[in-house]
């Protein structure tokens, strides 16, 4: 490819080359698509159905569902079409596209998990006050703002991305199109870029961790000073699931961009991409069924009701 060129595709290195393993990469990845296709309708089936569900927190669950879906649909699909084609090609526009769409879901999933804090601490520190503030409208107020949020954002990060040069370089080693790797691909000035970037990392990473970790330190101070050790483990047990998506979810975030650099950094980061991008989402509607009572109550009746009417 000559200088002063744009690239018209872009080749993703994150698969291996090797017959066996592309057929085992192939199996992996169309388990993990289903079994989160699968999880998380089941929880966005509870939800709806189950009208002990009807709550806020379910309500933001449900929300959370139907981006982890949205998560994996963006990247998986195209990774087994790389996979049964045996060649690892994107077209530019893909690329953008589903840079997009990512940044899309990666934003709008920081949100919800800074909303989803924000309504347990308001349930468990003021609980007398709860069904005033997390009413109806206030919950559609802030679902749109995540979801519109979402979109701006990606609009800002992908937008200026489209327009730079990519001259003598077109490998990207990742799995798929994501903002950082190809502003390092690009022969065009990336300041403004990188400026953006940073911003968005800082108010939708930075910003919401720290939204989140001083709501935990107020439940937590409020959950201490219940009497009851019975009461202090039922409040908690509200949290629990809430408490390891968040650590899961920001955990490979700041591992994969905070982590000092280092010779195998690059293919560390197609690995760490792919957790939060599809590990994160198969394992989030195990984590909710498992750990929380009420959302196994109703895949439990769920169920239950499927199989009488097949009957």
């Amino acid at each position: 490819m000559t200088a002063n060129t744009t690239a018209t595709i872009f080749v993703l290195l994150g698969l291996p080359n090797v017959p066996y393993l592309r057929v085992l990469s192939f199996v992996a990845f169309l388990s993990i698509y289903l079994v989160t296709l699968v999880g998380n309708v089941v929880i966005l089936s509870a939800v709806i159905s189950d009208g002990r569900l009807h709550t806020p927190m379910y309500y933001f669950l449900a929300n959370l569902s139907f981006l982890e879906m949205c998560y994996t649909s963006i990247t998986v699909p195209k990774i087994l079409t790389n996979i049964t084609r045996g060649i690892n090609t994107i077209s530019f526009l893909g690329c953008i596209c589903q840079m997009y769409l990512f940044t899309l879901c990666a934003t709008c999933e920081c949100i919800l998990l800074a909303i989803m804090a924000y309504d347990r601490y308001v349930a468990i520190c003021i609980p007398l006050r709860y069904r005033i503030i997390m009413r109806q409208s206030v919950c559609l107020q802030l679902s749109a703002t995540a979801w519109t949020s979402g979109v701006i954002n990606s609009v800002i990060q992908s937008l200026p991305t489209s327009l730079l040069q990519f001259c003598d370089f077109n490998q990207i080693d990742r799995l798929y199109c994501e903002v950082q790797p190809l502003l390092q691909l690009s022969c065009s000035d990336t300041r403004t870029n990188k400026v953006l970037t940073t911003v968005s990392a800082s108010v939708f990473g930075i910003g919401f961790m720290t939204f989140i970790l001083v709501s935990y330190v107020f439940i937590i101070t409020a959950i201490l000073r219940i009497p009851s050790l019975a009461g202090r483990m039922k409040a908690f047990s509200t949290c629990s699931s809430h408490i390891t998506v968040v650590t899961l979810y920001y955990g490979a975030l700041v591992f994969m961009y905070l982590r000092p650099t280092s010779s195998n950094s690059q293919s560390m980061d197609s690995v760490v991409s792919a957790i939060y991008c599809m590990a994160i989402p198969v394992l989030n509607p195990i984590i909710y069924s498992l750990r929380n009572k009420d959302v196994k109550r109703s895949i439990k009746s769920l169920v239950t009701f499927r199989m009488s009417s097949e009957a």
